[in-house]
């Protein structure tokens, strides 16, 4: 078992979580973050991992994740190469528990948002992938960062169709 990070003064059991479930900081990922128990789901992994990033557990980032999990865990160097952001809230916009029919994997899309210098707040918005080994959750790695692509709702005109204007020429021959 790991030795659990030092919180914000803040922040106690009893808080509101800061990952937004609305939970009690004790009750949904403080267990998780001292490793008394794994994250149920994927979403719940994500919850954790934003509020390691709140109550700068460096740790708990590197063992969830799949590109550190495996290696020996440097403090120091942790704090090295960690952006001290001051985290404000997070916003779960989907979870896909089962995907491509393997409920081993799943996604879960979120913004994080985050205050800079002036306290001005900024979204870091990502989809990402995790999956599940040996009963537990561990983040794989961004698929999308930013906002989903817009799909129109409108069909694309093709270049040798009727121009939407109403002119009778082809569009390649008017507004294109």
């Amino acid at each position: 078992m790991t030795t659990p990070a030092a919180l914000p003064a803040d922040i106690t059991s009893e808080s509101p979580c800061p990952c937004g479930s609305g939970q009690t900081f004790g009750a949904c990922c403080q267990p998780v973050l001292q490793r008394k128990r794994p994250a149920a789901t994927a979403e719940a992994l994500m919850r954790s991992r934003f509020t390691a990033h709140v109550v700068r557990d460096y740790k708990h980032l590197h063992l969830s994740y799949a590109g550190t999990a495996k290696k020996p865990y440097d403090e120091i160097r942790a704090k090295e190469n960690t952006y001290d952001l001051e985290w404000t809230r997070l916003v779960i916009h989907s979870h896909e528990p089962v995907v491509n029919g393997n409920p081993d994997s799943s996604t879960v899309e979120f913004t994080a948002y985050f205050l800079d210098e002036d306290k001005n707040e900024h979204p870091l918005q990502e989809k990402s992938a995790f999956t599940r080994t040996g009963g537990e959750w561990i983040y794989t790695r961004p698929i999308r960062t930013g906002p989903a692509p817009k799909v129109s709702a409108t069909p694309k005109v093709g270049r040798n169709d009727p121009c939407p204007c109403g002119s009778g020429k082809k569009y390649k021959h008017c507004c294109l």
